[in-house]
């Protein structure tokens, strides 16, 4: 049950990462409000918030969310983006989640 919290929270902190750099990015490259930059810090501050609630180490926890994110990325290429993804960004995603996995759930000595 760890395991599937773990990745439901890695999941959550992706989409407050993605969102909070994706809103400047529509103000930035395609003239929306930047009224938006609001919105973007509030969900850069929970994204920060989200990985601070693992228990385990710093670096160990941001080398492992770098395989959710990439996986997330992918789901918002396809979702947001309207792009199809490859089957070399769905096999590039699922090698990321296996990294992820290992550095999350292999047993650990300290």
């Amino acid at each position: 049950m760890v395991e599937l919290k773990t990745v439901a929270l890695f999941f959550v902190t992706a989409v407050a990462e993605i969102v909070g750099c994706y809103l400047p990015y529509l103000w930035l490259r395609q003239d929306k409000s930047a009224l938006l930059l609001i919105p973007a810090a509030i969900c850069l501050a929970v994204f920060a918030w989200l990985l601070s609630l693992h228990p385990s180490a710093a670096g160990r926890i941001y080398a492992a969310y770098g395989g959710v994110y990439i996986f997330v990325a992918i789901l918002w290429l396809w979702g947001v983006d309207g792009i199809r993804p490859t089957v070399w960004d769905i096999g590039g995603s699922l090698v990321a989640c296996a990294g992820m996995a290992i550095i999350m759930f292999a047993p650990k000595s300290v």
